[in-house]
This record gives C-alpha cells, sequence and structure tokens, in this order.
C-alpha cells in the first residue's frame, strides 16, 4: 500500500465519523429545542386543553344531550336529574372557563378537584355500572371514563403547582412596565425641559 492509498483509507474513516457526529450534535440541538418548548409551554397547554374540555363536557349537560346524563342521575339519585345534570354542566363550565382565562385558579382548581372526586362515587354507588361482573380489574366504559379521570387529578395538579410562580411573574410583569412607565416619563419630562431652556 503506498502513502496516498494509506492517507485515502484514514480519510474515508474521518468522514463518517465526522458525520455522525455532526448528525449527533443536531439531533441534540433540536432536543433542546423541542425540551425547551415544552417545558416553557406546557402548563399552558394542559391548562387551556382541559378548560376546552370542561366547558365543552359541562355545555353538554346543561343542553341534555351528554352521554353521561343518565349515568351521573342514577349516582346522584337524591336530586332530580333535570336540577342536577344542568348544574354539574354550569359548575363544570365555570371550572373551564376559569382555567381558559386563568383566573381565581386556587378556586377553579378547587373546584376541578371536588367535581373529579365525585365522578368516583360511580365507582363506589353503582359498582356495577363500572366493572364487568363485580371485578375491579374488568372495567366497562362508564367506569374507564370515570377512571381515566386520574388523568385530569393529574393535569390540575400540575396546573396547581404553578400557581405561586404565574403570581410571581404576574408580579414582576407589573414591575417591569410601572418601571419602563416612570422612566420614559421622566425621559419625556427631562427631554421636554431640556427644549425649553
Amino acid at each position: 500500500m503506498d502513502k496516498k492509498e494509506g492517507s485515502k483509507v484514514g480519510v474515508d474513516r474521518i468522514k463518517p465519523s465526522k458525520l455522525a457526529n455532526s448528525f449527533a450534535a443536531l439531533l441534540n440541538r433540536l432536543d433542546e429545542k423541542v425540551v425547551r418548548f415544552m417545558s416553557s409551554y406546557a402548563i399552558l397547554i394542559i391548562r387551556i386543553s382541559l378548560g376546552i374540555v370542561f366547558v365543552w363536557f359541562g355545555l353538554l349537560k346543561v343542553m341534555g344531550t351528554s352521554p353521561v346524563y343518565d349515568l351521573a342521575s342514577h349516582v346522584v339519585y337524591w336530586f332530580p336529574p333535570e336540577l342536577f345534570v344542568p348544574l354539574l354542566g354550569i359548575w363544570e363550565m365555570a371550572i373551564g372557563i376559569g382555567l381558559l382565562l386563568g383566573k381565581a385558579l386556587r378556586v377553579v382548581l378547587s373546584l376541578l378537584f371536588l367535581q373529579l372526586a365525585g365522578t368516583f362515587l360511580v365507582l363506589v354507588m353503582r359498582p356495577e355500572t363500572a366493572f364487568q361482573g363485580g371485578n375491579p380489574l374488568l372495567l366497562t366504559m362508564e367506569g374507564e371514563f370515570v377512571v381515566k379521570n386520574l388523568v385530569l387529578i393529574a393535569a390540575g395538579l400540575a396546573v396547581g403547582g404553578t400557581v405561586r410562580h404565574i403570581r410571581k411573574e404576574q408580579e414582576q410583569r407589573r414591575r417591569r412596565l410601572q418601571k419602563r412607565t416612570t422612566t420614559e416619563t421622566n425621559n419625556k419630562s427631562h427631554s421636554s425641559s431640556s427644549m425649553t431652556a
């Protein structure tokens, strides 16, 4: 093997390695951007998604077209369904609107947790509706509907974990705006006084 061939073989070995490193670096930058996006917007997206779900489901109850109308009326049998189900719908819509607006989140999340805890009454009050053959591992469609609320509770907890953080950010934003307004006012008065001089 002559000198030229030896150097050519070495170059061929380096190129794939550089290409692999470049590709790995590109994937790493992409991963950083995706993770940054998720950490910046995940809670906002969860809050808005929860808000949409609650407004939608609540509206269906108010309109009397909810697929869980019968289930809700059988679980809370001590209230007339024509009163209870629409009131539950209004409650859910209030939760949804509060989540969409991002206002009074402590109150809104308290209402959310109460409402979702109430959905688990199905498992206690109507187990034959929630479980196939009485087996708690074999859920019916209604049982699945109830158990999936664990995910909504977890989402509510995630949003609730940011309540203090949101308030701090709002306060910092208000202070920055106030400082900027004060600075602009001072600059205007300073420039107008220097013009008159």
